[in-house]
Parts: structure tokens; C-alpha cells; sequence
């Protein structure tokens, strides 16, 4: 009996899996271990092995979203039944649903339609319809092209990447608009305001599996989780100072998000705490200290993790961030990677933010959100003098951490950040 491919479970959270494109067609022979599609998780792009060998028989799914244990593919032996398969793997109606020629829309017609773009079109509603890869359909939305008017040279008439660059390589330019005429009223040299096509004008697209998450495990958290917020100043002035010290001796150039990882981590081993997470019928008090670190993304927020952060160097910890950051961008970490955290700290202090409150990250108790340093004027030591200050927020779940509980992590990370030698002892 042939082998039934059905969409895997490649993160902890990951509800369905978007297939990106095919790397192998029906009829090729397939081996064991060898890569024949990408899938778009919450997550990542990741690569889908096949684990049966044999020819491709039967590809379920071109494109699109697919629940977990979703079928997609049949590999055999050529010749073999695929459908037969199909009703064995999932029942006699599974071999109705798995049809291409039910739920797809035929080709686009040989003969193309009129060029002209409608408005339908030039917000991304009615390529839907088409047989297109996604990245065709993004393609031509952003160069308001209207995919009907375009002819596919792909499998089974699906409109590809080449086939709409070639709309724009012959595509004229847009003409020049005419000089308005001048009238009594208005002098000639203004230009009366106007715009092309009137109303109101946008684009809708297709929400990815990523957001989907986000939008998901966020809801739960801000809604279920009873919020509260704790907002600290801490003087930055002796952590500037000693953080050029080190970056004369360090074989990386430490950040000051990586002093406060650091700092963090030693906070989060004298008040475990609020190293915890809430369980329902019980609190997780976490012995290891792994930080998650939230790097905003294309589409979205990854939180890469990095584990035993109260034990690591600055530069264990700068070379980890960049490095997983880095990846986390390119779509490239590991479900493993972005597992495990204990505690999550977001920063927009680069973009000149001052203060905000985050929404905690499940299943940690708590995040602590990051400002940017602000040079302002403070009292020391009943003097006015020049201060670098910067203001951090921790969020925290009500139900795991009170308080007084959270006042005093704040506390012990102000005196850390205050006074860096801390770290040393």
C-alpha cells in the first residue's frame, strides 16, 4: 500500500502549516530523507522531508493552509492507487475531499483578458481566484497587474513568477498627465488637486501563519492572564561607563541589551519567583534561568531563547543574540530554539522609545519591556547634574506574581544595573 503524507507538527504551537511550494512533482521519484517541500509554520519557512521512498503519486494540496495531520501527498510505487490509499488512510469520504478538481479553479483561458487593471484587483481580492503561486499573487498585487489577464505557463495552466515578470518587461509606461488648462479663476501655474481613481483605496492580504499565532497566543494571554504593571527609572550612567571598559577588553562589543540580559538573569536567581509559570492547578518554579528574547521579524515576533542567561559571559551572550537574532530574520531558528523560556525580555529602546508595557509571553510569569536611554537632567547628591536614565516596565501575571514580589526583582535589577560590579560578585 502506498504511503498517505500528512502535514507534521513542526513547533509546539503550530495549529496548521501553509505549503510555500513544492519542491518535487508528481511522477518524480522520491527517497527517504529527501526534501519535497517548504512549509510555512508559526514559526519559520522549514524544509518537509519525506521519510517513505517511492514515486509521487498524488500531490493533495498545490498551496495553502493545512491542519495538522492534514493529508497532502501519496508516495508509491508507479502505478499504485493513490486514491485507494486515501480511503484507506481516512475513510471513504476522504477520497471525495482529496479531489484536486473539486476545490480548484481551472486554468486561466489561453486568450488573455483585457489588460486593464480593475479595482478589484489592485487590492488583492480577486487573484484569488486564480491559479497562482503566492509569490506571483504578491507579485502582481504590488505592480497592480490583474492575474486574469495573464497566462500560466506552470503545471496545469498555474500562473508563476516568470509569467507575471514578463507582464512587466512588455508593460508600457504610464503616460505622463496632461498639464491642467488655466481658467480666469486660478492662476496658471497651480495645479488643481486630484487623484486617480477616487474612494476609498487599500489592500488586503492574506493573514500568515505567524500572525495567526500571534494574534492567537497573545488574545489568551492578555485576556486570561490578569495583568499588572511595575515601571522602574534606573541611572545607566555607571553602566555606560564600565560597559566601555569591557569593550576594550572584550572579543565582541557588548550591548547594553545584553547587560541587561545579564543583569536580568542574575535578578531572576535571587527572586525565582518570578522565574515561574502559571499551570492551572499549580506554579512551575523554573530552576534554569532561559531568557527569551523578542526580535521583531518581517510579518511578525520571534523570541529566540538563551538558556542559563544568569551563567553566561557578555560575550556568550552578545555572540547568541546576534547569531540567533540573525537567523530568527532569515526565518531559520528551530522550533527547539524558541522553546523552553522562562522569562522574556522585549527592547524598543533603539527606536527611541521610552516606556511601554508588554504583553506577557506564555508560559512565562513575566516580560520586562525595555526603553531607550534618555540624557536628561537629575539631583545627585543634592545637585542637579547631567543623568542617563532609562525607564523599564515589567508585566506580570497577578495570578503567579504579586506586587511586592515584582517591586522587589525591579529593585535588585536597578542596583545591578547601577552598580555592574555586581555582576562579579
Amino acid at each position: 500500500m502506498a504511503d498517505v503524507i500528512r502535514m507534521p507538527r513542526m513547533s509546539d504551537t503550530m495549529e496548521e502549516g501553509n505549503i510555500v511550494a513544492w519542491l518535487k512533482s508528481e511522477g518524480d521519484t522520491i527517497e527517504s530523507g529527501e526534501t519535497i517541500a517548504e512549509v510555512e509554520t508559526d514559526k519559520a519557512t522549514m524544509e518537509l522531508d519525506s521519510y517513505s521512498e517511492g514515486v509521487l503519486l498524488h500531490i493533495a494540496v498545490k498551496d495553502g493552509a493545512v491542519p495538522i495531520n492534514g493529508i497532502i501527498a501519496v508516495i508509491g510505487q508507479k502505478g499504485e492507487d493513490w486514491k485507494a490509499a486515501i480511503a484507506e488512510a481516512d475513510g471513504p469520504e476522504a477520497e471525495t475531499a482529496s479531489e484536486p478538481a473539486a476545490t480548484e479553479t481551472p486554468a486561466a483561458p489561453e486568450t488573455p483578458a483585457p489588460a486593464a487593471v480593475s479595482p478589484a484587483s489592485s487590492n488583492g481580492t480577486s487573484d484569488q481566484r486564480i491559479k497562482a503561486s503566492p509569490l506571483a499573487k504578491s507579485i502582481a498585487r504590488e505592480a497592480g497587474i490583474d492575474l486574469a489577464a495573464v497566462s500560466g505557463t506552470g503545471d496545469h495552466g498555474r500562473i508563476v513568477k516568470k509569467d507575471v515578470e514578463a507582464i512587466l518587461d512588455n508593460k508600457p509606461a504610464a503616460p505622463a498627465p496632461a498639464a491642467p488648462a488655466s481658467t480666469p479663476e486660478q492662476a496658471p501655474d497651480v495645479v488643481p488637486f486630484s487623484i486617480q481613481g477616487g474612494g476609498d483605496q487599500f489592500e488586503e492580504v492574506a493573514v500568515s501563519q505567524m500572525r495567526k499565532t500571534i494574534a492567537r497566543r497573545l488574545s489568551e494571554s492578555k485576556f486570561g492572564a490578569p495583568h499588572f504593571y511595575l515601571t522602574i527609572e534606573i541611572d545607566m550612567q555607571e553602566a555606560i561607563s564600565w560597559r566601555k571598559k569591557i569593550n576594550q577588553l572584550a572579543p565582541v562589543k557588548i550591548s547594553f541589551n545584553d547587560l541587561v540580559i545579564k543583569a536580568a538573569g542574575a535578578s531572576l536567581r535571587q527572586h525565582p519567583a518570578v522565574n515561574s509559570s502559571w499551570l492551572g492547578d499549580r506554579i512551575r518554579y523554573n530552576k534554569n534561568v532561559n531568557i527569551g528574547v523578542a526580535v521583531a521579524v518581517e510579518d511578525g515576533l520571534l523570541v529566540p531563547v538563551i538558556r542559563y542567561a544568569d551563567i553566561k559571559s557578555l560575550s556568550q551572550i552578545n555572540t547568541e543574540v546576534k547569531e540567533m537574532a540573525g537567523r530568527a530574520r532569515d526565518r531559520k531558528l528551530s522550533p527547539e530554539e524558541m522553546q523552553g523560556n522562562t522569562f522574556t525580555i522585549s527592547n524598543l529602546g533603539m527606536f527611541g522609545i521610552e516606556e511601554f508595557t508588554a504583553i506577557i509571553n506564555p508560559p512565562d510569569a513575566c516580560i520586562l519591556a525595555i526603553g531607550s536611554i534618555i540624557e536628561k537632567p537629575i539631583v545627585r547628591d543634592g545637585r542637579v547634574v547631567p543623568g542617563n536614565m532609562m525607564k523599564v516596565t515589567l508585566s506580570c501575571d497577578h495570578r503567579v506574581v504579586d506586587g511586592a514580589t515584582g517591586a522587589k526583582f525591579l529593585q535588585t535589577l536597578k542596583e545591578i544595573l547601577e552598580e555592574p560590579l555586581r555582576l562579579l560578585v
